[in-house]
């Protein structure tokens, strides 16, 4: 571990864009029905992890959870409350004007949608669930596959092809641990995991 600073709960999933960290934040009510979320996106020098800025991202309904990045544009994903049958992706430009609100025809996805982003011209949405399940779309939000695999915790496109696919548990008293492994797209899986994992 190389820095650690203290952070507000809920601090989602995040990207990296020009030498920063931008991260999904919720600090109101996660999932509610009635939209009592406080979304923000909290944004980070990714070398010392101080503090650059916070731009509202109101328009996140049920709660701000993760933010993938494309073409200089940033995209936040969120909460889903029960029975709702899509998800939703919010658009907004490099100053963190809002431009617009896109629908995945997903079927429901337990809590929505926890981590997001662009990689090999499609984008990948990690969900919980029992099973968890990954979402696939084209760059256009159209489904192009709904998988029962797990990258809830984080993933991110790689040179070559490739993924980082993050997964973890947490034990109480004994706090989290994290491992990133190396994994490809695969049309019939969602993705498949190389044998070696990165330290």
């Amino acid at each position: 571990m190389l820095k650690k600073i203290p952070v507000a709960n809920h601090h989602g999933d995040l990207c990296i864009h020009d030498g920063k960290l931008f991260v999904a934040v919720n600090l109101g009510k996660f999932n509610d029905p009635k939209g009592n979320a406080d979304s923000w996106v909290y944004v980070y020098d990714a070398d010392s992890l101080q503090q650059l800025a916070r731009h509202e991202t109101q328009e996140v309904f049920h709660g701000a959870g993760g933010i993938g990045v494309r073409d200089g544009r940033f995209f936040v994903v969120g909460g889903l409350p029960g029975g709702v049958e899509e998800n939703y992706v919010y658009e907004y430009d490099d100053e963190f004007k809002f431009l617009k609100k896109h629908v995945i025809k997903s079927g429901h996805t337990l809590l929505g949608i926890q981590t997001a982003t662009f990689a090999h011209d499609r984008w990948w949405f990690g969900c919980y669930g029992n099973p968890r399940i990954l979402l696939v779309t084209d760059a256009d939000f159209e489904m192009t596959g709904r998988y029962e695999i797990d990258c809830s915790l984080g993933i991110e496109g790689m040179t070559g092809g490739r993924l980082l696919v993050g997964s973890g548990r947490c034990e109480k008293d004994e706090g989290c641990n994290g491992t990133a492994m190396i994994a490809f797209p695969d049309p019939k899986t969602g993705f498949r995991f190389q044998n070696a994992a990165v330290q």
